[in-house]
């Protein structure tokens, strides 16, 4: 455990200053913001951004609540490394990467890419003990952006979300994800059963709100689940209501 002085050392030795909307600014940012989420405990999950031809990605196995920007890892599309972290540091690479890579392969529009241990996720691939999740009628379906088109949900929509399953180590779920995103042409997420979830956008922006608004349908899509209703069940309003 860090002790409060040792807690501030960390996070101001050999800090660089990087423009504010720089990745290794942006990154460490986020990392801190899902850290409090209770996203990324542990050290789980990992965040990455695409500029242009460099994808920067969380290093492995650290503290994320702690990550700085020059502890980036920096790679190309193709998946060569261009710039790492200080040997010093002994950082490597995250092991959700080759996933992570495969996903920008294959949504060519998307420039972030989201890993993170969300307990709502973990729950719904409890509860919902097939191959996928179903939502409808449910206000935030409009912020989630449909695969590669520039369309979003609609309320009255059913949002599918695949389900695959997890395995002992990152890369052997691999496969599983790009069959998941290949027969789900228009999912902007996976979720890895008792695991967490794969979310990916156009932009740090745009991934973000829907990372959260994702979580926000699952909790209450679980909650639904526990007052014996039906997430997938389409409304049926009184005798009387305004519509």
């Amino acid at each position: 455990m860090f002790t409060v002085l040792e807690f501030y050392h960390h996070l101001t030795m050999d800090k660089k200053d990087y423009p504010q909307d720089h990745p290794r600014t942006i990154l460490p940012s986020l990392c801190r913001q899902f850290y409090a989420n209770e996203w990324m405990t542990g050290s789980g999950g990992a965040l990455s951004l695409r500029c242009q031809d460099k994808i920067f990605i969380t290093p492995s196995g650290v503290q994320k609540e702690l990550v700085q920007g020059d502890e980036l890892f920096v790679q190309s599309n193709d998946g060569i490394d261009i710039d790492v972290p200080s040997p010093e540091k002994k950082l490597s690479k995250s092991t959700c990467t080759p996933l992570i890579t495969a996903v920008y392969r294959i949504r060519t529009d998307t420039n972030a890419v989201y890993h993170i241990h969300n307990k709502s996720a973990v729950l719904v691939s409890l509860l919902w003990q097939g191959t996928e999740f179903r939502i409808t009628h449910q206000k935030l379906l409009q912020v989630i952006k449909k695969g590669n088109s520039n369309k979003a949900y609609d309320y009255y929509d059913t949002m599918v979300v695949p389900i695959v399953e997890n395995k002992s180590t990152e890369n052997e779920i691999e496969d599983s994800l790009v069959k998941a995103m290949i027969d789900y042409p228009e999912t902007s997420a996976v979720i890895i059963r008792r695991h967490g979830m794969y979310v990916w956008g156009p932009n740090w922006q745009k991934t973000k709100c829907m990372a959260e608004a994702y979580d926000y349908l699952f909790d209450i899509a679980v909650k639904m689940r526990q007052c014996g209703l039906n997430p997938e069940d389409k409304p049926v309003s009184p005798e009387g209501a305004y519509t």
